[in-house]
C-alpha cells in the first residue's frame, strides 16, 4: 500500500471513531482543533492512536503479507508522517524538527517549500499542493480567531512564538500564495562566542563589557539577518540583573525571561497606536533602562528620544539603516512623518539621546556576520546666544574586509567622559584605557 492510501485509511478510521462517539463528539472536535493548532498533548494523543491502528493493521495482514510502506524521509516516523499529512504542517514539519533548530526562516511560495540553511534559502524536495496549502492556512488562522478568511494578508503567531506572514491571492500572483515563517533563535551567546564566530574582535570584549557597566545608550543597526538583535541580546545579558527594565517589541522575538530569568524586566508588545497610547506611561515609569527591540516607526523612535530626554541611561535599540552617519536624520524623518515637527531640530534630539552606534553587516559570500563599525554620536552645543548646535558622528572602529581585522581610533568626546565619570568612574577608566590600547595595537599592526 502506498503512503497516500495509508493516510486516507487512517483519516477514515479516526474520523469514524470520533463520529461514532456521539456523546464525545464535542470533545473529539476540540481535541482535533487543538492538535491542528499544535498543542503537544493532543498531538501526542492522535499520534499514539495512529500508531495503534498501524499495529492493528499489521497484525490483521500478517497472514497475507508483510504490511510495510515507505513514508517521506522528511518525517521522523510513520505516525509523525501520517499526522502531518492529514492534520499538521505537511512538509513544513521538518523545519520544526531538530535538524533545522538553528534555521530562523522558512517560506512556502506556491507549491515550493524553502528552508533557510547556512544563510541562504534552500529549495526542499517536499512540495505542497494548492488544496493542502489552503488547509494549512486555515489551520494557522485558528491561532487567531479574529482573522477573517477572506483577507489577502494575515500575520499570526504559533504557540512557540514563530511569526507567520501570509500573502494570499490578490496580493500574491495566482497560484503563488506565500507563507513566511520567522522565528528568533535564542542563542546562549556571549561576547566570547560571537568572537569565536568572527562577528566581533575578541580583543574588544573587555571594552564592550565596560561600556555596558557605564550604561551608555546604544543603537545596533544593520540589515536583516546581520546579527544586530543577537548582539543586543548578548549586550543585555551583561546588564546588571538587579536593575529594573522595560522592553517594548513589535514582535515577541527576544525572550528576556529566559536570557535573564532573575532580572525584573517588563516585556511589552506594542507598536503604532498601541505604543502611542502607552508612551506617556512608559515615560512615567521608574525603570532603570529601556529596550526598544526594533524601532520600526516614528512613534517608537519618538518614544526612545523622549525617554532618553528624561536622563534615562542604558537604553538599547535596534534600527534598520545602511549608513550610521545618517542615523539621526533617518530617525528624524520617521518621527516627523508620524508626528510632525522640524527635521533638523528632531535630528538634534535623536543625536543627543544616544551615545554609540554599532553597525553590523551580513557577508553573503561566506555567510558570516561582522561588526562593520562603531560610531560615537552626540551634539556639540554652541553656548553663544543665537549659536547653532551641530551633530557629530565619530568613527572609533572600522572593519577591514581585505585583512579581516578591525582598526580603532582613540577618541572620547567630553559628553561621553562626563557620562562615564557620573555613572561608573572605574568602568569608564577601564573603557578609556582599553580603547587607547586597541588604537595603539591596530596602529602598529
Amino acid at each position: 500500500m502506498i503512503f497516500k492510501d495509508v493516510c486516507r485509511e487512517m483519516e477514515r478510521a479516526l474520523t469514524a471513531e470520533w463520529d461514532g462517539e456521539s456523546e464525545q463528539t464535542g470533545l473529539a472536535l476540540d481535541m482535533q482543533k487543538r492538535a491542528i493548532i499544535g498543542y503537544e498533548q493532543e498531538v501526542r494523543h492522535i499520534k499514539e492512536r495512529i500508531g495503534e491502528l498501524l499495529r492493528e493493521k499489521e497484525v490483521a495482514m500478517a497472514a497475507e503479507s508483510d504490511f510495510t510502506f515507505e513514508y517521506p524521509s522528511w518525517y521522523e516516523s510513520a505516525e509523525d508522517a501520517i499526522f502531518h499529512e492529514i492534520w499538521g504542517l505537511a512538509g513544513m514539519a521538518e523545519w520544526f524538527g531538530p535538524a533545522y533548530a538553528e534555521s530562523s526562516s522558512a517560506k512556502i511560495i506556491g507549491d515550493r517549500i524553502y528552508f533557510l540553511e547556512n544563510g541562504a534559502m534552500r529549495l526542499m524536495p517536499q512540495t505542497i499542493d494548492a488544496d493542502r496549502r489552503e488547509q494549512l492556512i486555515r489551520a494557522l488562522l485558528l491561532l487567531s480567531p479574529e482573522e477573517r478568511l477572506d483577507r489577502e494578508f494575515h500575520e499570526v503567531y504559533m504557540l512557540d512564538g514563530t511569526r507567520v506572514t501570509i500573502f494570499r491571492e490578490g496580493l500574491a500572483k495566482k497560484g503563488l500564495d506565500v507563507i513566511i515563517f520567522r522565528r528568533y533563535i535564542v542563542p546562549a551567546y556571549t561576547f566570547e562566542e560571537q568572537a569565536a564566530r568572527g562577528t566581533i574582535p575578541p580583543e574588544a570584549i573587555p571594552l564592550f563589557e565596560n561600556m555596558v557597566k557605564v550604561g551608555y545608550n546604544v543603537v545596533f543597526c544593520g540589515s536583516v539577518r546581520s546579527a544586530k538583535t543577537t548582539f543586543l541580546s548578548t549586550w543585555q545579558r551583561r546588564e546588571d540583573p538587579r536593575l529594573e527594565g522595560v522592553m517594548v517589541e513589535t514582535d515577541p522575538e527576544i525572550p528576556i525571561h529566559r536570557l535573564m530569568p532573575e532580572a525584573p524586566v517588563v516585556q511589552l508588545l506594542a507598536d503604532g497606536e498601541k505604543l502611542r497610547n502607552i508612551s506617556k506611561n512608559l515615560m512615567r515609569s521608574d525603570a532603570d533602562y529601556f529596550i526598544l527591540a526594533e524601532a520600526r516607526d516614528g512613534v517608537a523612535l519618538d518614544t526612545a528620544v523622549r525617554v532618553a530626554g528624561k536622563g534615562t541611561r542604558r537604553m538599547k535599540m535596534t534600527f534598520h539603516t545602511r549608513d550610521p552617519f545618517s542615523f539621526a536624520s533617518d530617525a528624524a524623518v520617521e518621527i516627523v512623518r508620524s508626528l510632525g515637527g522640524n527635521i533638523g531640530d528632531t535630528a538634534l534630539r535623536v543625536a543627543g539621546s544616544f551615545d554609540y552606534i554599532f553597525h553590523f553587516i551580513n557577508l553573503r559570500r561566506n555567510n558570516t556576520k561582522k561588526l562593520k563599525g562603531i560610531y560615537e554620536i552626540g551634539v556639540v552645543r554652541d553656548g553663544k546666544s543665537g549659536g547653532k548646535d551641530r551633530i557629530y558622528v565619530n568613527e572609533i572602529c572600522r572593519y577591514n574586509h581585505a585583512k579581516d581585522s578591525w582598526k580603532w581610533t582613540y577618541t572620547i568626546s567630553p559628553d561621553k567622559r562626563t557620562i562615564g565619570d557620573e555613572e561608573d568612574p572605574v568602568a569608564f577608566h577601564a573603557f578609556d584605557t582599553g580603547l587607547k590600547a586597541l588604537f595603539n595595537r591596530s596602529t602598529l599592526a
